[in-house]
């Protein structure tokens, strides 16, 4: 007899307005070649508590900043938490999925990351710099995010934001991995222009690079992306570990590679299922 299909519920805010982005062609596109092999509905991230317990699963993916419905994402994540509920990504992760703090302790322990603190008294542990990023330890999307001077950011710095020299970096380049494989690499080639995005291939130190973060986070099924700087010196910089609910722009691949990604997901959900 054939084996019953399994149900996702889909986690996305199709109308977020993403600038540079299409949420909801991405979400589209990629529900699609999902209901080949799942049963699947979509939902808002409202919505998800109430709806969760019909579906096998909960995949969670272009659902927008968790601050516009923290007390949603809380109770969805009690709600998975008390019934031992799959969810995609786990919600194991150690890094934005928790916030920012992340930052701070891959710093302290010595990663490549651009330096980050979160105190006056630890500015001086930072290269010198005419300008600081300053941003909230639970933003997201460059919500909150500003370039002040050195004086300004001492002022700031109350533990409660992140502080980090302004990079002149060449360009950003993002890693996209599946569990802990690697699927692609896209980069921006203008500073200015974050979501105008080209196939990069990657070096083997590229690739050793970004796997350290995945293999930090620890994350067993799910998708994550490493976000990255080239700094003048030449090396990558950590900026960001997305592991909540990465932007995939799928949309910058080619069929083949697309297609990859789209077989590599599903098999990764197939695997949770038969570990469940």
């Amino acid at each position: 007899m054939p084996t019953a299909r399994r149900s996702l519920l889909y986690v996305t805010d199709l109308a977020y307005p993403a600038r540079g982005r299409r949420y909801c062609d991405e979400d589209i596109q990629l529900t699609a070649a999902l209901r080949e092999d799942f049963d699947l509905a979509l939902c808002h991230p409202r919505d998800t508590v109430a709806l969760m317990d019909g579906f096998d699963a909960v995949v969670v993916r272009n659902s927008g900043p968790v601050l516009a419905y923290q007390q949603d994402y809380d109770a969805f994540r009690a709600r998975a938490a008390e019934n031992g509920a799959l969810v995609y990504n786990e919600l194991t992760g150690r890094a934005d999925m928790a916030g920012k703090q992340y930052l701070l302790d891959l710093t302290a322990e010595g990663f490549p990351v651009i330096p980050t603190v979160d105190r006056p008294e630890d500015l001086a542990r930072l290269p010198q710099a005419e300008r600081y990023v300053v941003k909230p330890k639970l933003g997201a999307d460059s919500i909150g995010l500003e370039i002040v001077t050195g004086e300004r950011a001492r002022e700031l710095a109350d533990g409660s934001v992140l502080v980090q020299p302004c990079v002149d970096f060449a360009y950003e380049v993002s890693f996209y991995f599946v569990d802990h494989h690697f699927q692609y690499a896209l980069n921006a080639p203008r500073p200015d222009r974050r979501w105008e995005l080209k196939t990069y291939e990657p070096t083997g130190a590229d690739l050793e690079f970004a796997r350290r973060f995945v293999d930090w986070n620890g994350i067993g099924h799910g998708i994550q992306r490493v976000d990255a700087c080239r700094a003048p010196g030449g090396e990558l910089l950590l900026v960001e570990l997305e592991d909540l609910n990465p932007y995939l722009s799928l949309d910058a691949l080619d069929a083949s590679r697309r297609d990859a990604f789209v077989a590599a997901m599903k098999a990764s959900l197939h695997g949770m299922f038969s570990r469940a």
